[in-house]
């Protein structure tokens, strides 16, 4: 009686080996679209069906043509440009520093966001040029980070990482000793910005960020083939040809604009470019060119639904505290379904 049940679940494996590509990117798909439904159609003003795709034609209420096209649709596109350009980045850094707890902001993306902001909000100046300064911080810790990790002519992954641990802790003392200096409405604007936020989010902040977004997430995809060879180790790596320093700048400088990007729009975002990586690891394996173009639609998808359930509430929550919240156990039951698959 127990043989079949055995061989029903092997057969049922084989199939999914065989597939898990295909299976992947349906699920995916899946969830994508019914997650993109629900956004529109849920929040403070329900829309029904009939009233969503009257609102998408342009026709009916113009109350809801409004709340459609000027509030949802471009705070979902946000969503979208934000968690594809995480979720890649953290795929990115993940197969550069071959170090599964990497994410985009361990080479101090958010400590040096972060800073940036916080400066501006105590001293109350340049207040609209907050997102264009968390991005140009943003990129310039990470190239501090960056000059503290070359060792000779080589790029060490190890200083890298202690690098970045080292400038975001001296960041983050400086940060909070602000924090401590700032009065209480500054002290609050500063935090829906380092908790993460897509509320109020439009066309304008889409439009700015979606262009270079997309090109970093392209030219990502074409590094696919040099972290493959990353990834069987530097010695075998630079006996196929490849450039290590040049090829880690590569990617480090890609991750960095990605993450940076999402910055400039929603503020710091975490868990996404670490969870996202690990479950599409267990979806399709370690092969990179797939990899990276699933942790993009991962992320985008993960981030739609933090913050589909971020305003469902009565009160509004910020999504970053969401992406915490559903991230942690999520990791855990991450690293859990890899112990017991290794």
């Amino acid at each position: 009686m127990n043989i079949l049940p055995s061989l029903l679940a092997k057969q049922v494996q084989g199939i999914w080996s065989k597939n898990r590509l295909l299976f992947a990117v349906i699920l995916l798909t899946l969830a994508i679209s019914l997650t993109l439904l629900m956004s529109l159609s849920l929040g403070a003003v329900p829309l029904s069906f009939e009233e969503m795709l009257q609102a998408l034609l342009r026709r009916g209420d113009e109350l809801k043509q409004t709340i459609l096209w000027d509030l949802r649709i471009p705070r979902i596109l946000a969503a979208i440009v934000v968690g594809s350009a995480l979720g890649m980045s953290g795929a990115l850094l993940q197969g550069m520093l071959r170090n599964s707890l990497a994410d985009p902001f361990i080479l101090g993306i958010s400590a040096g966001a972060g800073l940036v902001v916080i400066v501006m909000v105590v001293l109350q100046v340049f207040q609209a040029w907050i997102p264009l300064a968390a991005w140009v911080g943003a990129i310039l810790t990470t190239a501090i980070v960056i000059f503290l990790g070359r060792s000779g002519n080589k790029l060490s992954v190890e200083r890298l990482i202690l690098g970045g641990v080292a400038v975001s802790s001296l960041f983050g003392a400086v940060q909070s000793t602000l924090l401590l200096l700032a009065e209480d409405g500054q002290i609050q604007q500063a935090l829906n910005w380092l908790i993460g936020s897509l509320n109020g989010r439009g066309w304008r902040e889409v439009s700015t960020a979606a262009p270079y977004v997309i090109i970093a997430l392209i030219a990502g995809c074409l590094l696919a083939r040099s972290l493959n060879l990353l990834a069987l180790g530097d010695d075998l790596a630079v006996s196929l040809g490849v450039n290590l320093v040049r090829s880690r700048f590569l990617i480090a400088a890609v991750a960095t604009l990605l993450a940076a990007g999402a910055v400039s729009v929603s503020g710091l975002i975490g868990f996404i470019g670490l969870v996202v990586p690990h479950g599409i690891r267990l979806l399709v394996g370690n092969d990179h060119r797939i990899l990276l173009p699933l942790s993009a639609l991962g992320g985008a998808w993960l981030l739609m639904f933090a913050d589909l359930l971020s305003r469902l509430g009565a009160i509004e929550l910020p999504v970053g505290s969401v992406t915490a919240l559903l991230g942690s156990p999520l990791f855990i039951w991450l690293l859990y379904q890899r112990q017991a698959n290794s």
